[in-house]
């Protein structure tokens, strides 16, 4: 059950990204991804999500997304460190579940910090970015051999157009349609443009 606000509409693409907006985090020039990848154009969901009031609802926004029947079903959030933990927080708050994350000190995920999920328990893995759905794969990974089971995915922003495959049902905010690129197909107008590092990790995400 959604804990407050149960009558919140669904919000559009031109709202979140009003949200964006209103505190900067739509970045533009030559960025280079966390996947690797290169945009004229970036997302920073830390900055969107650094207001708590901002982040609760979006949190809400996410999950009026995701279906009754799937939500019903749901024991536990889990987020992966570090870019998932305050929306995953938010989540828990606005679905009324314990919320949780996985880390990876040596380079894969794993729970620390005295968490633990139970055996069989249904799990809400909540990303703030997916781009090439890796950082997802392994974290839903690390919570199966865990004993839990990930029944759907949810988070901010989609950066695959749609195209990412979890091997779960996938339950963005919003899907953000703006090309990348790879090294060796830069367009001449944004290799010209000296390239930033708008992200907090080289991993893939």
């Amino acid at each position: 059950m959604i804990q407050k606000k149960a009558n919140c509409k669904i919000m559009t693409e031109d709202e979140v990204l009003a949200e964006f907006r209103s505190c900067h985090a739509l970045l533009e020039g030559h960025l280079k991804l966390s996947s690797g990848r290169h945009s004229a154009h970036y997302l920073q969901c830390a900055r969107v999500l650094m207001n708590p009031e901002r982040a609760s609802r979006l949190a809400l926004a996410i999950a009026q997304k995701i279906p009754r029947d799937i939500r019903s079903q749901i024991d536990l959030v889990v987020s992966p460190a570090m870019g998932g933990l305050i929306i995953g927080h938010e989540m828990g708050r606005a679905l009324g579940k314990d919320a949780i994350f996985v880390e990876r000190p040596t380079g894969t995920f794993e729970l620390r910090r005295g968490f633990s999920i139970p055996e069989g328990a249904k799990v809400l893995m909540v990303e703030d970015v997916v781009t090439t759905g890796l950082s997802s794969r392994e974290a839903i990974d690390c919570v199966r051999e865990e004993g839990g089971m990930v029944i759907a995915e949810a988070a901010l922003v989609d950066r695959s157009a749609g195209s990412v495959d979890l091997g779960v049902p996938f339950f963005p905010l919003v899907e953000i349609k703006f090309p990348t690129y790879a090294e060796d197909e830069l367009p001449k107008e944004l290799a010209a443009i000296p390239v930033t590092k708008p992200g907090s990790r080289a991993e893939k995400n």
